[in-house]
């Protein structure tokens, strides 16, 4: 098969591997209440189908993004998608809520194996000068998975029931599956592939575990409840632990190159800002639509659907913006859109026009989706492609704990009223805000072009520790 074909696969497994993720990950929110219903579940038990995979996500993702880079990513994601299938179809026959909740945490695990993969596997196909078409489709893909979820969940719940909604992953994963078996990559390009760091991974997954459930637990116990504060002095406490560990180590789970990579850092922490500010910013305009407007879902979801197109009209002006102007400026310039956007909505209130509303959310999906690819191709480009699979695990975590601190920033604020709404969102549009700083230290061109001290560059002038023969990444 010719190199363009197989980059087809490798693009078309990254993008389905994606979209099943983001699809699932919005079609549940349809497919609670019925649950609820069914299953004579609580509240708090139907809140943990969801804090559940975000934990299990969150803790693995960095661990399987770098068993990724020493056994294939291919064979990681296949293992991946077929686990998430099995895991839906579980949950489509649970008989108890109970089952539901330990199953979604299963599910969780597979998908953390899945998403790094399919990023890590953009990187191996394509030349770093490429790669911002490929994740430009990949981004305008997951905004269309994330906008029309819950109309597809709603189909399928009025029609079906709440079950159907894990039945639909089933035949998608296989797919996937299937597609995967195809997909050939170039071995990485370093000499040495070694073991994971146990105890590092360790120290990591519990530290993410504690922080994502902690921020998931803030909208009912709120920021200074003594649970709160326990956990995060546990999460400060084990990151130094693990910190320390990763100095002294051989093999630390994260390479020291990756992690004083400027780029790479400061890429994640502009995602890390912006999707806490996006996801706030929704929580809160969607129960204001609801509550304060008094809309039904079909006409809320109307009224957000200017985001999700223009994430997907603004993915590929963004690379064509990064072309032009490089890394920096297009990131402060989406940044700026977000913030602006954000804060457009807090000026709103039930006098405001469609048209005003529109163009609120407009600004944040043009702003968000020049972030996202412009943040990517910077993670994904600027590492080798032998460590793909731990900044690709680096870049999901930053994007699920991201939610998780808008909604709990958002939630925090009681009540639905327009004042209440209002500085909600002005707190929001601030930790949008904060995104400048790292913004304005992304390299000003893309370094494959001007031969920028690279993470790349930085790992090839450095000794290569216990060197082994290098592999094919399906091997």
């Amino acid at each position: 098969m010719t190199a363009p074909a197989q980059r087809q696969i490798a693009l078309l497994v990254s993008v389905v591997g994606a979209v099943i993720v983001a699809l699932d990950g919005t079609i549940l929110l349809m497919a609670q209440p019925g649950m609820q219903r069914d299953l004579g579940a609580s509240v708090a038990q139907i809140q943990w189908t969801s804090t559940g995979y975000l934990v299990a996500v969150a803790a693995l993702l960095v661990i399987a993004g770098r068993l990724g880079d020493r056994y294939g990513h291919p064979r990681l994601l296949f293992v991946g998608v077929l686990g998430f299938g099995a895991a839906s179809a579980g949950i489509a026959l649970a008989p108890t809520v109970g089952w539901v909740i330990v199953l979604r945490a299963v599910q969780g695990g597979f998908a953390a194996f899945l998403q790094p993969a399919t990023l890590a596997l953009l990187r191996l196909a394509y030349p770093a000068d490429r790669l911002g078409k490929p994740i430009a489709i990949r981004t305008s893909a997951i905004a269309v998975a994330a906008g029309s979820g819950p109309l597809l969940g709603g189909v399928l719940v009025a029609h079906l029931g709440w079950r159907a909604v894990f039945w639909v992953n089933v035949p998608l994963a296989f797919v996937i599956a299937v597609l995967a078996l195809a997909v050939r990559t170039p071995a990485p390009q370093r000499a040495d592939s070694p073991r994971l760091n146990l105890t590092s991974a360790g120290l990591l997954a519990v530290a993410l575990a504690i922080l994502v459930h902690a921020l998931a637990d803030v909208p009912a116990r709120g920021w200074t409840a003594a649970p709160t504060l326990l956990e995060c002095l546990a999460v400060i406490g084990i990151a130094t632990v693990l910190t320390c560990h990763e100095r002294r180590t051989t093999h630390p789970i994260v390479p020291l190159a990756v992690a004083r990579s400027v780029p790479v850092t400061a890429s994640m922490a502009i995602l890390l800002v912006t999707t806490a500010s996006l996801f706030g910013a929704l929580f809160r305009a969607t129960f204001y639509l609801q509550d304060v407007l008094r809309l039904d879902p079909l006409d809320s979801g109307l009224r957000v659907l200017p985001l999700t197109v223009l994430m997907v009209l603004g993915s590929p002006a963004a690379v064509a913006a990064l072309r032009r102007y490089g890394a920096r400026r297009t990131a402060i310039a989406g940044t700026v859109l977000v913030v602006v956007g954000v804060a457009g909505l807090s000026r709103l209130g039930p006098a405001s026009t469609w048209m005003a509303m529109a163009a609120a959310f407009a600004a944040i999906g043009a702003g968000f989706a020049t972030v996202m690819v412009t943040a990517t191709g910077t993670v994904v480009g600027d590492a080798p492609p032998g460590y793909a699979g731990v900044v690709s695990g680096l870049k999901q975590t930053a994007m699920n704990i991201g939610p998780t601190l808008g909604i709990a920033v958002a939630a925090s604020a009681a009540g639905t009223a327009a004042s209440t709404m209002s500085s909600t969102l002005l707190i929001l549009a601030a930790l949008a805000a904060l995104g400048l700083l790292p913004a304005s230290r992304l390299p000003r061109r893309q370094a494959h072009q001007e031969g920028d001290d690279t993470t790349a560059s930085r790992l090839a002038q450095a000794p290569t520790p216990q060197a082994a023969p290098a592999r094919h990444a399906n091997s």
